[in-house]
């Protein structure tokens, strides 16, 4: 085995001879699989919380589970279609890579979802004063490199290089060079609310950015240094396909996704094409397009895009929520067949290419199914998380988690209480503090905000809620709310 080839496969990484029989990336997987942290995920809302739905809805477990699924018949699709060995030239797309790093990817992302995830980010930035503030992609690096634990180190799951740098969707920190692109990569650019606040998303925060560089030192010289590795690609695309599928599979089974008002747009558009006015129907849909012209151009395509609201609109429109779920096993039927069909149609259009836009990975959707993805997604964003049933339940939920990081940060500063403070936060303290180098300003103040947001991080919907009302007086079970401590 050549130099290059070793350090690809294992890094630092430590591996037992006995391992090597089934492969050192299938270790990688068990040691996902088996983290706590993975088994919290069952706990952890996708889009629509399970405790307010039943039981059939994704949670970010089922939901990680079947990115692993679609990335993994990417990965052999490319593979076998791979007559010219780019693949391998680009540094490699091993289908128990991208499994691996789709079941890491997402286990960072805080109780609540998305809506977790940025109310956690404006605490820690504006209230905590870290500078890198909270990302869900940077906090799933961090968990397998650095606070998850194995053997008595805290060392993270041990992963080798190539499943660590197949996590990394975004290759930079927050405050990186990626964001003075021009155009920069997709999730490079400022946060809207914050042009001065470094990128949106990004992949590792500085405590971690040196491990992220020893990640992808082997892909050096194979692809650009802001561009995702091609397992990497092949995780975020499968990531892309479960998000524009599956989780329309829940809106339509508790019923809110609604056929009338996705028919009224999406034939207003087809009725009166782009001159429409913004402010009737089908505007909203005449914004996407003009929206994927300006920061896509690369793939816009006002063709594919029309063809692509010509099928959305026959197969889910007419088709899917043409009969309200009723629970029945027909019912199942039919969402199983549309998420099956629109998998497979999906899956079977990816290509990989040498040199791909800087918007794009090397693993990419053909120009049809990218616009297809693109009108999936705009029926969820638009029907579904712009609600205002959704932001009354999603307000709650932001309260609750800022009133949790306030109320842990003051039992943490209480000298009272110094001998009393749960032994999982202590321990993560001491971590944050070993990682901020001497002279940092408000060093232990920094250290105890991290350790706060890693804290209240790792728990699941319901923990943060359990937790929340022990803190608040509101809990009468005294002895049984450890759990979530």
């Amino acid at each position: 085995m050549d130099d290059s080839r070793a350090q690809r496969l294992f890094g630092d990484s430590l591996v037992a001879p006995g391992d090597l029989a089934s492969g050192p990336f299938r270790v990688d997987r068990d040691r996902i699989v088996s983290s706590p942290f993975f088994a919290r995920l069952a706990g952890v809302t996708q889009v629509i919380s399970p405790g307010g739905a039943g039981l059939l809805v994704h949670n970010r477990m089922t939901h990680s589970l079947k990115v692993a699924q679609v990335a993994r018949a990417i990965a052999e699709r490319v593979l076998n279609r791979d007559k010219s060995d780019l693949s391998e030239k680009l540094g490699g797309c091993d289908p128990d890579v991208v499994e691996a790093a789709a079941l890491a990817h997402d286990l960072g992302h805080p109780p609540f979802g998305h809506l977790g995830e940025r109310v956690l980010d404006q605490l820690a930035r504006h209230r905590l004063r870290i500078p890198d503030g909270f990302e869900g992609n940077a906090q799933s690096y961090r968990i397998v490199t650095s606070t998850e634990i194995r053997g008595e180190a805290t060392i993270g799951l041990n992963l080798t290089n190539a499943v660590r740098a197949a996590i990394l969707k975004y290759p930079w920190t927050r405050h990186g060079d990626a964001r003075y692109m021009d155009p920069p990569p997709r999730g490079a650019a400022p946060p809207a609310d914050d042009p001065d606040g470094g990128s949106a998303k990004f992949g590792a925060y500085l405590t971690e950015a040196d491990d992220m560089v020893a990640a992808r030192a082997p892909f050096a010289g194979r692809v650009a240094d802001w561009q995702q590795t091609i397992e990497a690609s092949v995780m975020d695309t499968a990531d892309d396909i479960a998000y524009a599928i599956h989780d329309l599979e829940d809106v339509h089974r508790v019923g809110v996704l609604q056929q009338g008002a996705v028919a009224a747009e999406l034939m207003a558009w087809q009725r009166w094409g782009p001159a429409t006015d913004l402010g009737r129907a089908g505007g909203a849909i005449e914004s996407l397009r003009r929206q994927l012209h300006r920061k896509d151009g690369w793939m816009a395509d006002d063709e594919a895009f029309t063809a692509a609201i010509e099928l959305v609109r026959a197969e889910l429109v007419d088709g899917l929520l043409a009969r309200p779920f009723d629970g029945s096993l027909e019912a199942e039927a039919r969402v199983g067949a549309f998420s099956a069909t629109w998998t497979r149609r999906l899956v079977e259009s990816i290509e990989l290419v040498e040199q791909p836009a800087v918007r794009s990975g090397h693993v990419q959707l053909a120009t049809a199914q990218w616009h297809e993805v693109q009108i999936l997604k705009f029926v969820q964003n638009r029907f579904v998380l712009a609600r205002p049933d959704l932001a009354l339940h999603q307000r709650g939920q932001g309260r609750l988690l800022s009133s949790l990081v306030e109320a842990l940060l003051a039992w943490l500063t209480d000298p009272d209480e110094e001998q009393r403070i749960p032994r999982r936060l202590r321990d993560l303290v001491e971590l944050a503090e070993t990682e901020l180098p001497e002279g940092t300003p408000d060093r232990i103040g920094q250290a105890r905000g991290r350790a706060v947001i890693d804290f209240v991080a790792g728990l699941t919907d319901n923990q943060a809620i359990g937790l929340m009302e022990a803190l608040s007086g509101h809990s009468r079970q005294l002895w049984t709310d450890a759990f979530v401590l």
